[in-house]
């Protein structure tokens, strides 16, 4: 019997092999905002993976994510933990108080933002 570990990138990995031109649809309102294929999505998340990697990060460091709920966050969730980091997702409801503790207690190492959030990040 062969082990394989019970991890994200595995679900993702499936996906992209059984059923590599199904859509995963994002939408906003019942608007559908952006469209993308499982091995499209898992070539993405890949590439993220290996950008995390080349910022010298060690297995296991946490990364936040300041993100609402899109394609693109859906991306990263798959990249920091197929790549072997935890992911820390924040609230962008939160204050920037809360998000400065939030964000130190848990030792992000880094932070991966919504560009549609710098203004918040800024602040932080």
């Amino acid at each position: 019997m062969q082990h394989y570990e019970l991890t994200i990138d595995k679900i993702l990995d499936h996906a992209a092999k059984w059923c590599s031109g199904r859509e995963v649809i994002s939408a906003d309102a019942g608007k559908v905002m952006q469209r993308v294929s499982y091995s499209e999505l898992r070539t993405r998340s890949n590439h993220l993976s290996g950008a995390l990697k080349a910022l010298g990060l060690k297995h296991g460091d946490r990364v936040g994510t300041l993100a609402w709920n899109t394609l693109d966050h859906f991306e990263m969730y798959f990249a920091i933990m197929g790549a072997g980091y935890v992911c820390h997702t924040l609230n962008p409801r939160f204050t920037v108080a809360h998000l400065v503790a939030i964000i130190n207690e848990a030792q992000d190492r880094i932070l991966a933002a919504a560009s549609n959030l710098l203004p918040l990040v800024a602040k932080i």
